[in-house]
């Protein structure tokens, strides 16, 4: 929260006034809390929450929002909802806080449960619901599938209420505009709730059973370890956008002139992986084989990438390299599978023209054809310092004519019908971050030029690296 001054901090006050007069029922003499079943689980929540703030658990636990949602909504099942309103606060006031104000956001937060928590329990008392979970005077047994009715609806009521607060705190403290600060929370959020509030109906069905408070461990245990495993796992997933982001920015700064050209290149890679049919992962490592096909270039010395002249045959020979540098560098990284090839063939030709092997046809590997279209569509389409990017039709006409002897035909028709789907956006498609003088880049897999003349400066025939005039040098299409 940006500013916990005047509005926000008003209204963090009015909804933790409000957490206050819902709960205040419970505290009054004679109210019949049950005060046993509201201090266990007060106290799982206490615990669920401190090791996240613990030296030797640090973000080794799962304290990401919603961890432990199904205990509220055990608590919300049943507990009176004033009662239930209690149970969020000690563990949300101790809990970790990642961002200052820590104050601040631990009030909103307690105050925000307590609310959440009310409303729920509040729905399901109102449905009849603690009559549904069985115990004393029903026989023991639950009243299923009856009980489902009041849970789900408390689960939605937890759910509505927590994004409405959620959004509500966006717009005052953040001041986002109100429409973008609810955009898509609610259908996000609905259906994990759910699934928690089915959670919470088992935990208060068993808690009211023979196992008493046991059944929270036999339901929390669990679930707990399932959040861990989740937690490592997005850990591990940062990690490796991190290592993908390293590595790209280490190419830009070694040749600016082309910064921004790998990201794009994962995008088309990933629009034409999709008109393929590739699954999830698959469009996940050819996203990262697009972003890293240049990687290579840190092996090649800046000199020769930064080069305003023409290469000569041994400069041109080094060029040439950069596929293996990448696959040399990548080698060991091993969550980038199918991208490793890629990064290596993604200058091969279908004819057997191309480098570093001269792989032809179906023996060039499927992600490696897929860059390959992708990084000339984007060299086609980018503004650089010595002539404009072509429009995107013009680009593909040229990408067709090269099919069946540089590119792979079904690739090219993928982005087609990608293209023709979704577009191509302006700002994706414009300029680099390129200055004036900017060397030209050394590497890009556009077509090969047509033998003609020289072409005038304003649209040259040889495609996106083709010289724009006398001075420019004949080799900057790669």
């Amino acid at each position: 929260m940006r500013a916990t001054r005047g509005a926000a901090r008003a209204y963090i006050a009015v909804v933790a006034a409000g957490a206050l007069c819902g709960a205040l029922p419970a505290l009054r003499a004679g109210a019949g809390t049950p005060w046993v079943t509201v201090a266990l689980l007060t106290g799982l929540y206490l615990a669920c929450e401190l090791p996240g703030r613990g030296p030797f658990f640090g973000s080794s636990v799962p304290i990401h929002a919603g961890s432990f949602f199904p205990l509220l909504l055990a608590a919300a099942f049943l507990l009176p909802p004033a009662a239930a309103a209690l149970v969020a606060v000690p563990g949300s006031l101790v809990g970790r806080v990642e961002r200052p104000p820590v104050a601040a956001r631990r009030v909103w937060r307690a105050a925000q449960l307590a609310v959440t928590v009310w409303a729920a329990s509040s729905v399901h008392a109102l449905l009849g619901g603690p009559a549904t979970l069985g115990g004393t005077g029903t026989g023991g047994l639950p009243d299923l599938p009856h009980a489902l009715l009041p849970a789900c609806a408390g689960a939605l009521a937890f759910s509505l209420v927590l994004t409405a607060l959620d959004g509500s705190v966006l717009a005052v403290a953040e001041r986002v505009p109100p429409r973008r600060a609810w955009s898509g929370l609610l259908p996000r959020s609905l259906g994990p709730h759910l699934v928690h509030g089915l959670a919470g109906l088992m935990m208060a069905v068993l808690w009211r059973g023979p196992y008493g408070p046991l059944s929270a461990l036999i339901v929390l245990l669990p679930m707990y370890i399932s959040c861990w495993v989740f937690a490592q796992y997005h850990r591990e997933h940062t990690a490796h956008r991190a290592t993908i982001r390293a590595l790209v920015q280490a190419v830009d700064i070694k040749d600016t002139y082309t910064r921004g050209h790998s990201e794009r290149v994962g995008r088309a890679s990933v629009l034409i992986a999709r008109e393929l049919g590739m699954d999830q992962d698959r469009l996940e490592v050819v996203r990262f084989a697009g972003i890293l096909h240049d990687v290579g270039k840190l092996g090649v010395p800046t000199r020769v990438l930064r080069k305003d002249g023409p290469l000569t045959p041994e400069e041109r020979q080094v060029i040439e390299l950069h596929p293996e540098y990448g696959h040399e560098i990548v080698r060991g990284i091993g969550f980038l599978g199918e991208a490793r090839d890629a990064i290596l063939h993604h200058h091969e030709r279908l004819d057997g023209s191309g480098y570093p092997y001269g792989l032809s046809g179906r023996e060039i590997p499927e992600f490696a054809r897929v860059v390959a279209v992708a990084d000339a569509f984007d060299a086609m389409t980018s503004t650089r310092s010595y002539r404009r990017g072509r429009p995107v039709p013009a680009a593909l006409e040229e990408l067709k004519r090269c099919s069946g002897t540089q590119f792979d035909p079904q690739m090219v028709r993928a982005l087609v019908r990608g293209l023709d789907r979704h577009g191509w956006s302006a700002v994706t498609a414009a300029g680099t971050a390129d200055g004036p003088g900017a060397p030209a880049p050394r590497d890009e897999a556009v077509p090969a030029a047509r033998p003609s003349r020289v072409p005038p400066p304003q649209a040259s025939a040889a495609g996106p690296g083709a010289a724009p005039g006398p001075q420019a040098p004949a080799d900057r299409r790669r």
